[in-house]
Order: C-alpha cells, then sequence, then structure tokens
C-alpha cells in the first residue's frame, strides 16, 4: 500500500489559467512544441490534467493562449513609442525579438493568421496608421501589408525551425548558403553573385527593420 508519504505531493495554491500559460511557455521554450503535453504539464504544476482542462480545452487552445500572453507583453510595450511610427517599429522589433527568443511563437503566428496574438498586431499597426492621418481607404491595406511582412518572418522562422535542427550555427549554416550561390551562372544570376559576400555577415534583426521602414515609407506616402 502506497503511505501518504510516497504520494506525489498535490499543489494547495489556486490553479489560474496564467499560471498553466506561464508552465506552458517554460516547456515549449526548454523543449519545444513536441514536449508539451497535458501530461507533463500536469508533472509541472503538481496537479491534475482535470484541473487543467477547466482552464484550456486542447493543446490548440493552449498554443494560442500562450502565444497571446507573448504578443501581449509586446503590445505593451510597445504603447509607449512617442510618436506613431516609432511605435510601429517598437512593435514590429518586438515581434522580431519575441520570435527568436522563442521560436515556437513564429510557427503558431504563421499557423492561424486570424489568431487573438495576431489581432493584437493588426490593431496595433491599423491605431498608429490612424494616427499617422493615412487616409482611411488605404488603412487596410496599409496595416495588411505591414502585418503581411511580420507573419512572412514568422513564417520564416517557423519553416527554420523544422528544417534546421536545434543549436544549428549560424554563421556556419549562410557560409552554404554562400557558397551554392557563387558557384551559380553568374550571366544568369547576376545579383545573386553580387551579394552573396554580404550573406554570411547580415543582422537579420537590422534587415526586418530596414523592411519595415520601406513599407512605412511607402505608407507615410499616401498621406
Amino acid at each position: 500500500m502506497t503511505s501518504r508519504h510516497q504520494r506525489v505531493e498535490r499543489r494547495t495554491d489556486a490553479l489560474s489559467k496564467q499560471r498553466i500559460v506561464e508552465a506552458a511557455v517554460e516547456i515549449l521554450d526548454n523543449q519545444g512544441e513536441s514536449a508539451l503535453t497535458f501530461r507533463a504539464l500536469s508533472a509541472r504544476l503538481a496537479t491534475g490534467s482535470g484541473a487543467i482542462y477547466w482552464h484550456v480545452a486542447n493543446k490548440d487552445e493552449l498554443l494560442a493562449a500562450t502565444t497571446e500572453s507573448v504578443i501581449a507583453a509586446v503590445v505593451i510595450g510597445a504603447a509607449s513609442g512617442s510618436t506613431p511610427l516609432q511605435t510601429i517599429r517598437s512593435a514590429a522589433l518586438g515581434v522580431f525579438d519575441a520570435i527568436d527568443a522563442h521560436p515556437w511563437v513564429g510557427t503558431q503566428l504563421a499557423r492561424e493568421p486570424w489568431q487573438p496574438a495576431v489581432t493584437q498586431i493588426f490593431e496595433i499597426f491599423g491605431g498608429q496608421l490612424t494616427a499617422l492621418a493615412v487616409p482611411e481607404a488605404a488603412q487596410f491595406n496599409s496595416a495588411s501589408a505591414l502585418l503581411n511582412y511580420v507573419l512572412g518572418l514568422a513564417g520564416q522562422y517557423a519553416a527554420g525551425a523544422r528544417l534546421l535542427p536545434r543549436g544549428t550555427d549560424r554563421s556556419a549554416f549562410l557560409t552554404t548558403i554562400t557558397d551554392r550561390w557563387t558557384q551559380l551562372d553568374p550571366a544568369q544570376f547576376p545579383f545573386v553573385h553580387k551579394v552573396a559576400s554580404q550573406v554570411p555577415e547580415h543582422d537579420d534583426r537590422d534587415q526586418f527593420l530596414a523592411g519595415i521602414d520601406l513599407v512605412l515609407a511607402g505608407i507615410t506616402a499616401i498621406r
């Protein structure tokens, strides 16, 4: 017979959805999406799976909630921008940094474009475009262009997470791309040859922000 002292300890404090989401983020960050199961979550929280199901119906809902939690922090941080353009840049870079810190976020953002996390990003972009006095008829397309650029990053990171093992050396990987490009016919791919040497040393974050600035330059030209 199992004694009282041998039984698995159960948490005595009230379990909240926020605590479940926090624990799920820890598992996702440390072990990846495949490791996030309700059994693993129950063990981490020292509770039964039924208590978790009371707050979250299934894994898809849990993944949406974790992604929304990460992006909500980005939106709150970006809201302090002193100008609409700075707020947009801050929000975009915040999403970039969030995906960099939590690669699974990129997968989730790319998986369901109109989930709450994506809507939060769309809202902050749209609100700042209104503050910039972008014509109302152009606001939807403008906000969508910004959002699609950010989701393109998310999709790129998601693809990288699927194709490349964790811990892949970035510099070595980019060098292989450069080598592949320089072996192409320069007559057929003159631009690729011209920029190939820049690939290994380029900064992803700077390049992402340059793209945001290009989109914003086009949007502000509409006013």
